[in-house]
């Protein structure tokens, strides 16, 4: 995999699958395989693995490696079929010594690139960070993409992080937009691919200033209309891109309720009703919705008529 064609799928959509669990709370591989398999069908250009919408933070370091092979395999077979190639990204994160493990485990897999997800010890510095990437590069093959989900690391360690080899790309999952100006401008002479990292809803305003393609979890139930929002954006068309984003508007805003701790469920209640038995969300996430979201959700599924995804 060159680094050309990663940074050419890193303009495209970033989509983040679902880990599907059995009624007994394991990972149940064949329908997350299916669930990936549909997404690179669709013909979504990076397929995230082990990514906050796949929980990520809820499964043990076992449960994500096999996910991580599951995916492979699923975008694998797609290809052999004559269907679109992505290419399948890592999430890999924790300790030093959980990323290092994760990031030689999607190796093995056949992964093409890795995330750094953002460092979650609350003492986590800015430098510490820095040298945290520097030695986690140390120790993978594959090029990384940063994860950045806060403003507060200046400017000048954004530069060093920029540095550090073998990071090809950022995920600005950050809504100030002048901050993220700065970055772009700090780091225009370097090759860093800068990425909207708060989906469909915030792609427009990150495309103000610079950043190209987004991220999606939308794409779990419906990846042509998030695949339709990015052409219309590659296009310069901003009134379209808006237009079909406002119809996604109310099912990203329940999403976002409970502090985004609705976050992956919205997505899950949504497959169900679709009539994909993916499970629940894990906690400490929002492992159900209350009977007012529920109908809300469903309103909205009713209004977009959407085919049943099984």
């Amino acid at each position: 995999m060159t680094i050309g064609r990663i940074r050419k799928a890193l303009e495209g959509v970033s989509g983040i699958h679902v880990t599907a669990f059995d009624a007994e709370d394991g990972i149940d591989e064949a329908l997350t395989g299916e669930v990936v398999a549909r997404i690179a069908r669709a013909g979504i250009h990076n397929i995230v693995t082990g990514g906050n919408t796949g929980e990520f933070y809820a499964q043990s370091i076992d449960e994500i490696q096999r996910v991580q092979r599951v995916a492979v395999q699923a975008v694998r077979s797609v290809a052999l079929a004559g269907g679109p190639q992505a290419i399948v990204t890592a999430g890999i994160g924790r300790s030093l010594a959980d990323a290092i493990a994760l990031g030689r485990s999607g190796e093995a897999a056949g992964v093409d690139c890795l995330m750094l997800h953002s460092v979650p010890d609350p003492f986590a510095s800015p430098a510490g960070i820095v040298h945290y990437a520097r030695m986690l590069a140390g120790k993978v093959g594959l090029p990384m993409i940063l994860y950045l989900r806060t403003d507060a690391i200046p400017i000048a360690r954004i530069r060093d992080l920029a540095a550090v080899k073998g990071i090809v790309g950022v995920k600005a999952a950050t809504g100030n937009l002048l901050y993220i100006a700065d970055c772009l401008r700090e780091t225009r002479d370097t090759d860093l691919q800068w990425v909207s990292g708060l989906a469909e809803v915030w792609a427009p305003a990150h495309y103000s200033v610079g950043l190209r393609g987004f991220t999606s979890g939308l794409v779990n139930l419906w990846p042509e209309r998030t695949l339709a929002i990015h052409a219309a954006l590659g296009a310069g068309n901003y009134e379209q891109a808006t237009r079909m984003i406002d119809e996604i508007a109310v099912f990203e805003q329940l999403r976002a309720t409970e502090n985004n701790g609705a976050n992956v469920t919205i997505v899950k209640e949504a497959m169900q009703i679709l009539g994909l038995p993916v499970g629940p969300a894990r906690v400490p996430g929002t492992p159900t919705l209350d009977p007012e979201r529920r109908r809300t959700l469903e309103r909205v599924l009713d209004k977009w008529q959407l085919p049943k995804l099984r």
